[in-house]
């Protein structure tokens, strides 16, 4: 274990400052989170205007699920980190006992079985709830146990983390799997795992690798590593979308081809533009100028998240903020590599950019969960 490592899961208390609280945190809202969000949300509103060729009604719909975000983000920060710690384990048996009704009941669309039906209200897709439950639950548990972990404890975290990641796998839903299992992996690194344990861990996963490949992965999922590798191959099949967003990025250059302007998505050369592929789409019109500016207000975000993790003085609100924080960072990291052609088409969406509201909402959750840590615990109320 890194001696920074033992730092944050045990002493980052220390940095905490001991002044009264701010009116910001009397209302329990962290003002530079807010107006990040706010101003990466303005982003994307604009971009999906563009990348959906100009549809008010899309756009719309976006500005309801972003309300609705930022309401659902104020509410769930008002709550006492208290009663979210007390029903964790409860939040993550749900999760878990719905992932096994996909499994029986669930609606099949597109060849997945990913939803179920709720009479009088609607599908509802039950791993969007683990990506909150499982890192929820992984620092309730190691929050309990004596840091840094032992073998037992480490043992014992996995097979929280496997149970419902091998259930989203199985719908399938690799992207989805990808994320929860990651939050819960960050939750166990930072509460001080040993770094010969971590290479271990890597070695030991080689085998697995090829097993995955051989029995677990779909025909689509190796498509899709195959035309990572070479995309080429069939640029008119399989290698049309990575093909067409590489195009629409680097015609972008420097400074883009003005709003508006794009012809890649605006011809519907590039493939889920608005979804998906929107950075793509950001790209052709803004250039590396716009883009970067975009990756600034990201950075910012991430590095306030981990600030707020780093402060906190309990353990298992500082585990999960750390979590949440870099899992949003996994978010974006996977979706721009993916349209980059860095990695595999897995279906990740990129954060308040793409369009979508489950996503957004579930998004909000977890930051209303950061700012519920961090206004609640940092004067000790």
């Amino acid at each position: 274990m890194t001696k920074q490592q033992y730092r944050f899961s045990r002493q980052s208390h220390h940095l905490r400052r001991e002044l009264e609280p701010t009116i910001w945190e009397r209302l329990h809202i962290d003002p530079w989170l807010t107006m990040l969000l706010m101003a990466i949300c303005f982003i994307g509103l604009t971009v999906l205007y563009s990348a959906s060729t100009q549809d008010m009604s899309m756009v719309i719909r976006q500005m309801v699920s972003f309300s609705i975000g930022f309401a659902v983000m104020i509410a769930m920060a008002q709550i006492p980190p208290n009663f979210y710690r007390t029903l964790t384990p409860v939040f993550y048996a749900i999760g878990v006992f719905l992932l096994i009704l996909v499994e029986l009941i669930g609606e099949v669309r597109m060849g997945a079985q990913r939803w179920i039906r709720i009479p009088g209200f609607g599908s509802v897709q039950p791993s969007e709830f683990m990506k909150l439950g499982m890192p929820m639950m992984c620092a309730w548990y190691l929050s309990n146990k004596e840091l840094p972990p032992n073998m037992k404890t480490v043992a014992m975290t996995l097979a929280i983390i496997l149970l419902p990641v091998g259930l989203i796998a199985k719908e399938p839903d690799l992207g989805t799997s990808l994320l929860v299992a990651s939050s819960g992996i960050f939750v166990l690194f930072l509460a001080g795992l040993p770094w010969w344990m971590i290479g271990s861990a890597m070695l030991l996963s080689m085998p697995l690798v090829g097993f995955m490949w051989q029995f677990v992965m779909h025909d689509y999922q190796k498509t899709r590593v195959m035309t990572l590798l070479n995309p080429e191959a069939d640029m008119l099949g399989s290698g049309w979308n990575i093909t067409q967003s590489k195009i629409a990025i680097g015609s972008g250059g420097m400074t883009g081809k003005g709003y508006l302007e794009g012809t890649q998505s605006h011809l519907h050369f590039l493939p889920e533009g608005h979804t998906d592929f929107i950075i793509a789409a950001f790209s052709e019109e803004f250039g590396l100028a716009g883009v970067g500016l975009l990756m600034l207000f990201y950075l910012c975000l991430l590095a306030r998240s981990l600030y707020i993790a780093l402060i906190n003085p309990d353990a298992y609100c500082r585990l999960l903020a750390g979590s949440l924080s870099m899992s949003f960072f996994v978010y974006i990291f996977v979706n721009v590599g993916m349209v980059g052609g860095i990695l595999p088409v897995v279906g990740v969406p990129l954060p308040f950019i793409s369009y979508g509201g489950t996503a957004i909402i579930t998004l909000m959750a977890g930051f209303g969960l950061l700012t519920c840590v961090h206004t609640h615990t940092q004067h000790g109320h």
